[in-house]
């Protein structure tokens, strides 16, 4: 059984039914589908439709009698009897559980943030940034064409935190901005226009190059987003936020891209979790005292060199091929000492805007501006489930860079804010 449809959970259930026909997978996700989440900013930022970046998870399943696909909800297990309950009041049973439920947006305790804030998790949660983007704008061009004096508000874009994913939400946000919706309403004053990027530390993109992360700066701001260093967030208001030394922002869209925690289920079952959720584990990914329970990806606390593993896709990915492994060993009956998980590091990366991007690779090596761009471009259009979502992603990206229009800018509603998904 393997709960969550993420990387982690796929790559365990295409390397347990790959070779085997003596194990039966059940992979139960709460929705229907698979996020390919790297590229939610895309959808967010009017670049892609949803549907490019979800794979239904029975169409994974399709042709593989040993791999069965369950939309449910998990809101228990029992351990010691082995099953698992859903939210319709079902239960399932397992031999052998893999938790792979990713992780969850994390407001560290900052006010405002789960009212007003926008996280980035999820299809439904960029569809919704996306429509209240535009329709702010929609907003602010109807007041003007009254003759009301202009609101910086509705077309202040706040965007905390300057990892990969706020590097890619600002430069996405800038772009969309100056060269699709500004045309687009004409009746905007440009100087009401803003975006502002704001990180914790003296630095964006932690865990980079400095060469790189300045970069990104210099990138960004040629772009025209203004980034905000060694700033924090004291407060998320309906309409501000405010800055840890008093300062304020007028503002009608947060994007939260500050952090992450593991999913809140583990610590609702009761299990050994860390400060920021992640479940305690041996060095074969298995739940202390659980021989037969593994967990993998953003919701395990692994250690790597002198801390833990990032909660990135390729964690997820590598930990859901060894533990398909040991897995099978078992059921093969072979018992020999297993090698314990060792998180192999391939590269970081990530994309600024137009024809920017950054890659530093595990030997040192670094690649930045057009040619990162294509090696970024190229990754994620591999890492892509189904031919149909490569070939629309790639359609999509191709008349973007030709003719500098977003497609996807119809407004769904409704265009309030969801709460964050804490669910995952």
């Amino acid at each position: 059984m393997i709960v969550g449809a993420g990387f982690g959970g796929l790559a365990a259930a295409r390397a347990l039914t790959k070779d085997t026909s003596q194990i039966r997978v059940t992979l139960i996700d709460k929705r229907n589908h698979h996020t390919f989440q790297p590229l939610l900013y895309q959808v967010a930022t009017a670049g892609l439709d949803a549907g490019d970046v979800c794979y239904p998870t029975r169409r994974f399943a399709r042709g593989n009698d040993a791999l069965t696909s369950l939309q449910g909800e998990v809101t228990g297990i029992d351990f010691d009897a082995q099953t698992i309950s859903l939210a319709d009041n079902s239960t399932v049973d397992y031999d052998s559980l893999i938790l792979a439920m990713g992780g969850v947006t994390a407001d560290f305790g900052v006010p405002g943030v789960t009212d007003h804030a926008f996280g980035l998790k999820s299809a439904a949660e960029a569809d919704a940034l996306r429509s209240h983007v535009i329709s702010q704008f929609e907003t602010e061009a109807n007041r003007r064409g009254r003759g009301a004096e202009a609101d910086h508000a509705p077309t202040t874009i706040v965007v905390v935190g300057g990892g990969p994913t706020g590097v890619e939400m600002a430069g996405g946000y800038a772009e969309l901005t100056s060269r699709v919706l500004l045309p687009d309403y004409p009746e905007l004053d440009p100087a009401i226009v803003r975006v502002i990027l704001v990180e914790g530390r003296d630095a964006l993109l932690a865990g980079f190059a400095p060469k790189l992360q300045a970069n990104a700066v210099r990138t960004l701001e040629k772009m025209g987003v203004e980034v905000m260093l060694n700033t924090q967030v004291a407060e998320v208001g309906a309409s501000s936020v405010t800055f840890a030394d008093g300062s304020s922002v007028d503002t009608a869209t947060v994007v939260w891209a500050a952090g992450i925690r593991a999913h809140p289920l583990a610590e609702q079952l009761g299990l050994d979790v860390d400060r920021a959720g992640r479940v305690a584990i041996d060095d074969q990914l298995r739940l202390p005292g659980k021989p037969n329970v593994y967990a993998i990806g953003d919701l395990a606390a692994i250690p790597y060199e002198d801390g833990l593993a990032p909660q990135v896709a390729p964690v997820a990915i590598q930990g859901g091929e060894h533990v398909a492994e040991r897995i099978i060993e078992s059921m093969s009956g072979i018992d020999t000492a297993a090698p314990p998980f060792a998180y192999f590091d391939k590269g970081s990366m990530a994309t600024i805007g137009r024809n920017a991007a950054v890659v530093e690779l595990p030997n040192g090596w670094t690649i930045s501006g057009f040619p990162g761009w294509v090696v970024w471009l190229g990754l994620h259009l591999i890492m892509l489930m189904g031919f149909r979502n490569r070939a629309s992603v790639f359609v999509n990206w191709a008349w973007n860079y030709l003719t500098y229009d977003r497609g996807s800018r119809a407004v769904i509603e409704p265009t309030h804010r969801p709460e964050l998904d804490s669910r995952g």
